[in-house]
This record gives C-alpha cells, structure tokens and sequence, in this order.
C-alpha cells in the first residue's frame, strides 16, 4: 500500500513538497517572471543577470531553416530587419488590423487578415499571430523560470490588464498554453500591484493602482474589508501606454523636420530614438537630437516644457479615466487612502505630478514600478499552488462592461452588470415569440448602451430543438457565467424538456481603441435618447406580438364568432397599428395597441367560451369531481 506524505492543516508543506510557481507580468514593453524564493517574492534574472525581458521577438530563416530570437537581441535587430521583428505585440492581442494604431498611419508590418479578423503578421517564418509572438516571450519565461528553480512549474499567474476585455483574456490563455504553461489564474495588474505592496495585509482602507504601462493603462479602486480584496471600480484604455508618449515624440521630430509619414524601417528607428529621449527627460531638463535615416536627417533641442506639453492630453485622458472610476465606486478622491503607481511610465515625473495633484496625495513608488506586478502575480501564485494553506486572502475582480442579450426589437437586455464582482453566474428566463417556434437564436452582447446595433457582439449560436408550443409558453434560461479570469460561457436551456445549448466567448478580435471608454461615455451622453429608443422598441415588439395573435386567431373561427361588421372593425384597427408601428411615436403604437385591446377583448372572451364549452361537451359535474 502507497503511503503519502501530508502536512497538518495550516502547516506548510516541506521545501521538497513545495510545488514551484511563477508569477508573469507580460507587458507591451517589458516582460518578467518572479516567484517566492526564502519566503521572499523577487524576480527571476537570466543568465546576464537581466530581470527585465524585451517583449521583442525576431523571426529568422538560417540555412532554410526558422530560427527566433527573444528579448534584447530581438530588439538590437529592429532596424535592420523591422518586418520580421515584432514589438509591443500586447496590443495586437485579441484585437483587429483596423484597430492597430501606429506612427503616421504607417503599418509597422505586413499584416494578413485571417477569417476570424485576428492580424497575422507575414514573417520569413511563415505568418504569425499575436498569440504565437506572445508565447514565444512565455516560452523564454518559463524555462528562465526552470532553470533557476531547478524545477518544473507546476503552474503560473498571469497578469492582464483590467480592461482587457473577454477576447484579449482568452487570447492571453491561449499564448500560455502554446508555451506549455499551466495558467492558475489571469490576474488583473492593478490587483496584483496591490497585492505586492501588502495593502491586502494592512489596515482596511481605500487604495487607488494607476498602471500605465508601455501599451495600457489601468485604474483600479479596490477595497479591503475582513480579508477580501475586493475591486470596488475599474477603468482604463487597452491603447494608451508609454508607447504613444514615444509616438507623440517621434511626430513632433517629424513635424519640426518637415516631414510626413515615412517607411516602417523608418518609423521603428524614429519610436527607438524618441523612448530614449523621454527616458533622459526623466532627469534631465533638456535633449539634445540628432536624427539621421536613410529619408532625413535633422538636428534639434527638445525641453521638459515642449514634452509635458505633448503629453499632458494623454495623461488628461488617465485622469478622466480615474474621476469615472471614482464615480463607479462612488467614492471622491479624498476618500483614497493610497494611490500605487504601478508600470514603467509612472517613471515619467509629469505623470506622477498630475497624479499627485488629482489625488491629493503622493503616490506610492517604493517597489520598481517594472517589478511590482510580477511580484504580485508571484505572491498569488505562491497561494494558488497550495503553497499557504493557511493564506485566507480573497481576491474579488470586476468586469468592465455589461454582459447581455439580444431580444426582440434589437434590445439589449442586461444580464451581467458592470462592475460585477467575479466569478459570477446569472441567469434569466426568456420566451419564445412565435406560435410553434421550435429554435431560437441567442446573441452575446457586451456594453452599456439599450440597442444591439450600439453594442458589441461576441458570440452568437442556437437553441434548437425546442418543442412546439403557443407563443409565451416555452421557459427558455440563458444562464451567463464569468469565471475568474473574466472569460465568459453562455447557456440556453428549455426547462420543460431539458433541451441545452452552450457557447464559450473565443477571441476573434478586441475591442477598438478606446472603445470601452466610448462605450461608456455614451451611455452616459445618450441615456434619455437610448431609453426612447427602447421604449419605441418595445412598443413595436408588443405591437407585432398583439397582431401576429390576432390573426392566427381570426383566420381559426373569426368568421364563426364575429359578425361581418365586428369583423371588419378589427381589421380596421389592426391596419391602424400596423401604420402606428411604422413611425416613430411610442405614445401613438401604445395607443393603438390598448385600442385593439379593448376592442379585441369581445372576440377572445367568446373564444375562451368556445374553448371551455368544447372542453366540458359530454361531462357530467359526478365525473369532474372523479378524480379517479
């Protein structure tokens, strides 16, 4: 008989028992993986002794056979070889060509659209998605990870963005399992910032985590209250980073040198030379240029002043981000008792300056803003691996949009609401529309606005099988179910004969830039428009409901139970609704369906005689009450 070896409970298990786990921060710039080593979080170094991974990855062909490069000897290859060189691939994540955003209107690479609108950038080793490029930065990670642990990783916390929406977290998934990791969790970067600096293990309070990192910014009100961590709000923009700090530097250089848009060699070379300028601007007043590319040359002096104002519109658009999280907390910035600077361009002096100044108060940058996250991510993972079992910290994330349905009329009924904390399951009971329908089709919908057409669709499928039955009588729950890395599976089910049918939310592509912040914005701009336009909806469905019944039913023994004139007065009214249901006037349809209401009312009640005379037709009262 086998015997195993078990710990007490609330006893840590031996250091030969102890599984080995990994925290990842795979970030648009940098990327690094950490883990607890002498019950210390710390990050892992490679050979160099470089915590820091360059999130570059270069594709080569040696002798006719596919070759990759990873880290800072990708990135010493950019402007030799820029279309085989792919950088700053977070953004690409989950998202569509048209979406991509780069100097000039310039497409740094040749992109080739697939059927599910996922870019796949053409490389001399084949075309490669942004999940293949993100694995291959995974890949050098984990076997860093292995080789300095001595060990295999039995599994790893990934950290995402918090605005990363459904698509973009499933593609990040998929990244770890092409790399062979074996993912605990995807955890969002504000919490595990959050988590690094021990705000979990202080006193209960109010903390603020402003990421902005190399692509994506992130803000972040969490709340700890009796050991749960709990995300009160979040907001942010998936396409706002340090890299657009560097665009604004590189147009300026091309406005003050008189140029337009030039090649993607070119575009590359100007983005590296405009990080290193606003890297030096950190500590320096001034900087002296000196470009010179194979289409111009220019020479020139950048100051402080000139770059805070390049990029204070984009710091303006973190802090209006911030204030709508406030707001979603409902919560003032007074009421903040830590603000966390978390990512690389919190490094920037004007950032951490307008944040102070929002806040009220000096943000906290003890931790290397670069590091903070990983080590985070690192903490949690140490838990998940069932490594402190006596660890009772709960994390409690949020989603950042409604999750909803379609229904009749293009509505978008809600089911998940922002700023839910996850996991999550809700469910909700639908209806059939028509007499006899025996499928029905179910739309996935994410955002805040009431109509279909002013939301984003994720996933479609159908519900079939259904038996036929009068309209209204079938009992059809969609059951919404969000896990803990915010990946979402829908479901339909009609309860009266167990028929089911299900879909996962699978990445094609991400949102647009900035799209979530506009779909929010609009809700807000066009809530008294939305909600006429939901009730004009809604009125146009009952309205259709109302005759569709009405002519079934008069086409069945409308000639037997009305005469010609009573007849001939529905039809008039039905004629008068179907006109009404074609404007724009909600008021008029309710009007006109009351109306063919009140008058209909006559023919359904000699109908339900007519149903309850044939019914008792041949019984006796002794044989009703017979329950034999």
């Amino acid at each position: 008989m086998a015997l195993l070896q078990i710990s007490e409970p609330g006893q840590s298990p031996e250091p030969h028992q102890r599984k080995l786990a990994v925290g990842i921060d795979l970030g648009t710039t940098n990327s690094l993986v950490a883990s607890m080593r002498e019950a210390k979080a710390q990050t892992l170094p490679d050979v160099d002794g470089n915590h820091l991974l360059p999130s570059v990855v270069r594709y080569l062909d040696v002798e006719g056979r596919s070759s990759v490069e990873v880290g800072q000897v990708a990135r010493d290859a950019i402007f030799d070889d820029p279309q085989n060189t792919v950088s700053s691939v977070k953004r690409l994540m989950g998202r569509g060509v048209s979406d991509v955003k780069t100097l000039g209107d310039c497409l740094p690479y040749e992109f080739i659209q697939s059927e599910t609108d996922m870019p796949y950038i053409r490389t001399i080793c084949g075309d490669k998605s942004p999940v293949e490029v993100s694995s291959e930065i995974l890949k050098v990670l984990a076997s860093r990870a292995k080789e300095t642990l001595g060990g295999d990783i039995s599994g790893a916390v990934i950290t995402v963005p918090a605005y990363f929406d459904e698509a973009q977290r499933q593609a990040t998934k998929d990244a770890a399992k092409l790399a062979g990791l074996h993912v605990y969790r995807l955890l969002n970067e504000p919490t595990a910032a959050a988590v690094a600096y021990g705000l979990d293990k202080g006193v209960e309070g109010v903390h603020a985590i402003y990421d902005l990192g190399g692509g994506t910014f992130d803000i972040s009100i969490l709340r700890m209250n009796k050991g749960v961590f709990e995300v009160l709000s979040t907001g942010g923009d998936s396409a706002l980073g340090g890299d657009d700090f560097d665009h604004a530097i590189a147009s300026w250089i091309l406005e003050q040198a008189g140029q337009e848009c030039v090649g993607s060699s070119v575009a590359r070379q100007l983005m590296e030379i405009a990080r290193g300028i606003k890297e030096q601007l950190t500590t320096s007043d001034s900087v002296d240029i000196d470009v010179s590319t194979n289409c111009f040359s220019w020479q020139g002096v950048i100051t402080k002043d000139t770059f805070n104002e390049l990029v204070d519109p984009l710091i303006a658009k973190t802090v209006r981000a911030c204030k709508r999280a406030l707001r979603d907390a409902g919560l003032s910035a007074d009421e903040i008792d830590d603000v966390v600077m978390v990512g690389g361009s919190t490094r920037v002096p004007r950032v951490r300056e307008k944040t102070a100044d929002f806040f009220g108060a000096t943000p906290l940058c003890d931790i290397d803003p670069d590091k903070v996250v990983a080590v985070g991510a690192s903490i949690q993972a140490d838990v998940l691996a069932g490594n402190k079992p006596d660890d009772e910290m709960v994390l409690l994330d949020v989603i950042p949009l409604s999750l909803g349905i379609e229904t009749m009329g293009g509505l978008m009924e809600k089911i998940i609401h922002r700023n839910t904390t996850i996991p999550v399951t809700r469910a909700q009971e639908f209806t059939t529309f028509k007499d006899g329908q025996t499928a029905l089709a179910v739309q996935v919908l994410q955002g805040e606005r009431e109509l279909v057409s002013d939301c984003r669709s994720l996933a479609r499928f159908e519900l079939r099988g259904i038996p036929p039955m009068v309209a209204g009588a079938a009992r059809i729950r969609v059951t919404y179910q969000v896990d803990a890395d915010g990946l979402l599976s829908v479901s339909a089910k009609e309860l009266t004969s167990d028929v089911e049918s299900s879909v996962q939310v699978k990445p094609s592509y991400g949102l647009s830039d900035n799209e979530v912040t506009r779909m929010l914005k609009d809700s807000f701009e066009f809530a008294t428009g939305d909600k006429d336009a939901r009730a004009l909806a809604e009125e146009r469905v009952e309205a259709e409901r109302q005759l569709e019944a009405l002519r079934g039913a008069l086409a069945e023994n409308g000639n037997v139970l009305l005469s010609e004139r009573e007849c001939e007065n529905l039809h008039n009214l039905m004629e008068t609704l179907t006109i009404a249901k074609q404007g724009s006037d909600a008021i008029v349809i309710r009007k006109a369906i009351d109306e063919l209401n009140s008058t209909s009312g006559v023919f359904a009640a000699r109908r339900m005689d007519q149903s309850i005379h044939k019914a008792l037709s041949g019984q006796s009262i002794d044989s009703l009450g017979d329950e034999e």
